[in-house]
Order: structure tokens, then C-alpha cells, then sequence
């Protein structure tokens, strides 16, 4: 039998491996998703190397080192990167358990966290007519605070 492009165990497949790893490398992803994508349960080292043998005899190849240093040079430019994401804020919301499990079902068929989505429902509550309706549902709090005075 001969050694195919991806046949585990083959220099082929260990090259092709790593010619993925450099493509997604180029781009300058997060570590996270360099490690997800490549090293990962469903990276394509996994994926490809699928026995516990291939997945040995891999980890001993240059090609696997270069992966590794591939990883390791972007964790030091996260650590070397100002962070730009904004301040974040945590709020607690408490609420009945079968509200939280109707959000919960609603984000997993969206694909998304619960985080994700109750922000998304709080922005467009916010935005148009939700704003409307909140309004109108009772006083605002800027109201009650000067009316207070």
C-alpha cells in the first residue's frame, strides 16, 4: 500500500499538517484559536494523526516542533499586545430557572452563549421599538430620580 497525502503516520500527512498550522499562523489568530484549530480534540492534528501510535510518532517530528514554536510565538504577541477589547462590565440578573432554561434552549440552537444572546436581546430591546415599549411600561429611571429632588 502506498502512503497517501494524508495517510497518518506518512511525512505527507505530517507535511500537510504543517503547511495548514503556517496558513493559519500567516494570519495571526489568537492562540486560542491556533490551538483549537490545529492542536485541539477537533484540531487537525487530531484529526489526522487519529490513533494514539500516529498521534506519538508525530509529537517526535519536526514537524510537531514547529508547531509548537508557531504557538508559542503567539502567545508572546498576545502578552506583548495592549489589550484592545473595551472595559467590561459584569451585571448580575437574577430570574426564575425556567426563563434561564428557555434561554439557555434558545442560545444552543442559535450556537451562541447565553452572554451572546441576552446582550443581543438587550441591544434591540434598547434600539426602536423596544425602547418604546419600555418606556411605556412604567417610568424610567432618570424620571424617578428627578422627580425625587
Amino acid at each position: 500500500m502506498t502512503a497517501t497525502a494524508f495517510e497518518p503516520g506518512t511525512d505527507h500527512a505530517a507535511a500537510a499538517v504543517l503547511e495548514v498550522a503556517e496558513r493559519l499562523h500567516s494570519i495571526g489568530p489568537e492562540w486560542v484559536v491556533f490551538f483549537r484549530e490545529v492542536l485541539g480534540v477537533d484540531g487537525i492534528v487530531r484529526r489526522t494523526f487519529n490513533t494514539p501510535d500516529a498521534l506519538i510518532r508525530f509529537e517526535c517530528t519536526p514537524h510537531y516542533a514547529r508547531i509548537r514554536e508557531m504557538l508559542d510565538d503567539l502567545r508572546e504577541r498576545e502578552r506583548e499586545r495592549p489589550a484592545e477589547r473595551a472595559t467590561q462590565r459584569v451585571v448580575t440578573v437574577r430570574m426564575p430557572s425556567s426563563l434561564h432554561e428557555t434561554l439557555k434552549a434558545e442560545a444552543d440552537q442559535m450556537q451562541v452563549s447565553i452572554n451572546a444572546l441576552c446582550i443581543s436581546k438587550l441591544m434591540k430591546l434598547i434600539d426602536g421599538e423596544g425602547r418604546r415599549e419600555l418606556t411605556a411600561s412604567g417610568t424610567p429611571r432618570a424620571d424617578k430620580a428627578a422627580q425625587a429632588d
